[in-house]
């Protein structure tokens, strides 16, 4: 089925002529908000934290924005509120028996909302574009695929670099949403074209997306919503007054706005993810190449302080990229390094440390709590920290030139993936640019281990051990994400993700 093209308004004409006619144009063309039945309550209103970087998931990335690109993207798989990876686009897939092969079955029929094919040349295409294009985000996620061909019109078959049992789950939402072939890359931004459950029909940049329910999305029939309005831009304190009033239905909500909403009557929703904050050390620079120092920062962070602080009762300690009772979680490392201050200053007096002789500047990318509460924690055992704010704080962080920054990720759907990126060598977020041989071991044993093993769980959670004991970065607090909605039936409990099968607006 073809459908109508997005149209993207640009705001300079929004006022103007031009600009007013294309949003006429197009409201002629469209069901009015609610779809068929014509009633609001099937228009659902969200205001998001932040727009996407892109509309093209190849440049966007892994950010929690992948979120807003679902509704116009479907991926090749999916997980469970468990984390295990499910049917997507691709209704199964099958290993060659060396294990450096893998094909993806494609449901039949399938279709993008400009009436191309969603085919195995499409699915193709679209990993060898990631893998390729110069301003791709997640290349580095693909480093273990070579190459990828159509044997039909619904099987692709990937040829890998060396056993990776993990591809299935690294084809998800955060890595494979799949683009028509037919739209250039540049053109993705102005006019996103996927196979996801909705359509996008108005795009106005720094502002909002209109989007209306496909009905040729595999799973149409457990989507309710006939319309989103998507916005962005919307002050965090007015958030739950305009949620109140009914201006939104649903709200991405920030932690010190979460009991206020819960005190208007709203429904605040605790949804389960990957997130995971870190004190980022860079062990290849002063003070840290020390080991001394290195361990004596990390007995003078109390977490505990930190969750108390920062998360308003919502948050929680943690050592690790992962949280309690997921497959990757290691109870080997649930606190290697208690907070012990005395410790700390003990370790540093015996190494020939005194007042004034350690100092190091954190840079970090905006100006935040959390900032000076780890300034006076490190502080109180004899590390003097000075605070740097730089805008363009992810050039020398990505770089490996930064002593002590911050940084927060939101994890992955493939655990390998989320290890290799905090602990490997080429680890965007291992500051220190350097893995031991012990997690290197650990993790290419986990990656070569079919998912159904019963050896899985066991190799992967060594391998999130051996990362934290031999890597410099200290994890502080985890915070869930936090939504506030009215009038809402509740979302499926997937990690880190939102999704809209089964979800009903209420009068």
């Amino acid at each position: 089925m073809s459908a109508l093209p997005p149209v993207l308004v640009d705001r300079r004409g929004f006022l103007g002529l031009v600009g007013a006619g294309a949003i006429l144009t197009l409201a002629a063309c469209a069901p009015a908000a609610g779809g068929g039945g014509g009633t609001a309550s099937t228009t659902l209103r969200w205001a998001a934290g932040s727009q996407p970087w892109s509309w093209d998931p190849v440049v966007q990335g892994s950010g929690f924005q992948f979120n807003q690109l679902s509704l116009v993207y479907a991926s090749l798989t999916e997980i469970d509120e468990d984390g295990v990876v499910q049917p997507g686009l691709a209704e199964s897939w099958e290993y060659d028996e060396a294990g450096t092969s893998v094909t993806f079955h494609l449901r039949e029929g399938l279709v993008f909302t400009d009436g191309t094919p969603l085919d195995a040349a499409a699915v193709a295409a679209y990993i060898l574009r990631a893998k390729g294009q110069e301003d791709s985000a997640i290349a580095g996620d693909l480093t273990s695929i070579a190459d990828a061909v159509a044997d039909s019109d619904t099987d692709v078959r990937l040829t890998l670099t060396q056993v990776d049992h993990q591809i299935p789950l690294l084809l998800g939402r955060r890595v494979a949403q799949i683009t028509s072939p037919a739209v250039a890359p540049d053109d993705l931004t102005a006019a996103p074209v996927g196979a996801g459950p909705f359509r996008v029909v108005e795009l106005v940049p720094e502002s909002h997306v209109h989007l209306e329910r496909n009905p040729d999305f595999y799973r149409a029939d457990e989507i309710h919503i006939e319309r989103v309005e998507l916005s962005w831009g919307i002050e965090a304190s007015s958030l739950v007054s305009a949620l109140q009033t009914g201006v939104y239905d649903f709200a991405d909500i920030p932690a010190a706005q979460a009991q206020a909403a819960e005190a208007a009557g709203l429904d605040v929703t605790v949804h389960p993810g990957f997130n995971a904050s870190n004190l980022s050390v860079n062990g290849t620079k002063t003070p840290f190449d020390d080991p001394i120092v290195l361990e004596a920062a990390r007995y003078a962070i109390d977490r505990q302080e930190l969750v108390d602080t920062l998360t308003f009762g919502y948050g929680a300690p943690t050592s690790q990229p992962f949280p309690e009772g997921y497959v990757a979680w290691s109870a080997d490392v649930e606190d290697p390094w208690p907070f012990d201050a005395d410790r700390a200053r003990e370790l540093l007096e015996g190494a020939g440390y005194g007042p004034g002789d350690l100092a190091v500047e954190l840079v970090v990318s905006t100006d935040e709590p959390q900032h000076e509460v780890l300034q006076r924690q490190l502080g109180a055992v004899g590390i003097d920290v000075s605070i740097r704010v730089d805008p363009n704080w992810n050039e020398p962080f990505f770089g490996k030139q930064l002593a002590l920054s911050t940084y927060g990720t939101t994890g992955r759907e493939s655990p390998v993936q989320t290890l290799t990126a905090h602990f490997g060598e080429a680890g965007p977020l291992n500051l220190s640019g350097v893995a031991s041989p012990e997690f290197l071991a650990a993790v290419q044993l986990a990656r070569e281990t079919p998912l159904d093993s019963p050896d899985y769980p066991a190799n992967l959670q060594a391998a999130t051990a051996a990362g934290v004991r031999t890597t410099s970065t200290i994890f502080t607090f985890s915070l869930p994400n936090l939504f506030a909605k009215r009038g809402l039936s509740d979302l499926p409990q997937i990690p880190g993700q939102i999704h809209w099968t089964g979800v009903r607006l209420e009068a």
